[in-house]
C-alpha cells in the first residue's frame, strides 16, 4: 500500500483474500502504474506511449478533482489492479448517453499476472469493486465504457452481470492539462441490488 494513503475499502472475497482499495499516490505508485499501462496487454487503456514523468502529471491531475478518482487495489497486499472512479455528469460520456443520478463510472485494468492465470481473479475483484460503489459510494448505477474493440473485457462485463448499451463514441478532450483522444466504445451498465 501507499505510505501517504489509507485504504477506502477493505473487503473480504470468500476463498479470493482480502482486497483494498486505496488512493493513488501520485508520486510514489507512478512508477508501478507506467509499468502496467505501457505492457502491450494494456493498450485498451491508451497510454502504452506515455513516458514515467506523464504517467505522474495524469495521476496529479486525477489527484486534484473531486469527480474523478484513481485507486491502487490490493490483494493480500499485493498490487493487482488500477481502478478509477468517476462522475458520469462530469466525464466526455455525459455526450453519449442520458446520465441519471447516482451513475458512477469505472474503469479497470488488471495488473499483469505473476504466474498461470488464475480462475475467478478478475471475478473476485469486481466483487470487492461493486461492494465499494454500491455500498460505500452509494452509487445506483455502474457505468463502464470499455473500447468497442476489447472483445475480452466487454464479455467479462456481460457474465457480471452488466446489461450491454449501446457502442458510443466518446469524444476527444484537448484541454492545457489534459488530453485524451476520441475512442469507440461500448457501454454497460450495472444496476443496485433493490
Amino acid at each position: 500500500m501507499t505510505a501517504t494513503r489509507r485504504p477506502v475499502h477493505s473487503h473480504l472475497v470468500e476463498g479470493f483474500g482480502t482486497v483494498t482499495i486505496t488512493p493513488v499516490d501520485p508520486a510514489a505508485d507512478c512508477a508501478l502504474i507506467h509499468g502496467w499501462v505501457s505492457e502491450e496487454r494494456a493498450r485498451f487503456w491508451g497510454m502504452a506511449g506515455a513516458g514515467l514523468e506523464l504517467v505522474r502529471e495524469i495521476y496529479e491531475d486525477l489527484d486534484r478533482r473531486t469527480t474523478h478518482h484513481a485507486f491502487l487495489v490490493h490483494r493480500d497486499g499485493q498490487p493487482v489492479a488500477l481502478f478509477q472512479t468517476y462522475d458520469c455528469a462530469e466525464d466526455r460520456i455525459s455526450e453519449c448517453y442520458e446520465v441519471r443520478p447516482g451513475d458512477l463510472g469505472v474503469h479497470l485494468l488488471i495488473g499483469p499476472a505473476g504466474g498461470a492465470a488464475e480462475h475467478g481473479f478478475t471475478a473476485g475483484l469486481l466483487s470487492a469493486f461493486v461492494s465499494y460503489l454500491f455500498s460505500v459510494l452509494g452509487a445506483r448505477r455502474i457505468v463502464a465504457e470499455p473500447d468497442a474493440r476489447n472483445a475480452k473485457a466487454i464479455a467479462r462485463l456481460e457474465r457480471s452481470g452488466f446489461t450491454l448499451g449501446p457502442e458510443v463514441v466518446l469524444p476527444e478532450i484537448d484541454l492545457p492539462e489534459v488530453h485524451l483522444p476520441a475512442k469507440p466504445a461500448r457501454l454497460a451498465f450495472l444496476d443496485a441490488p433493490r
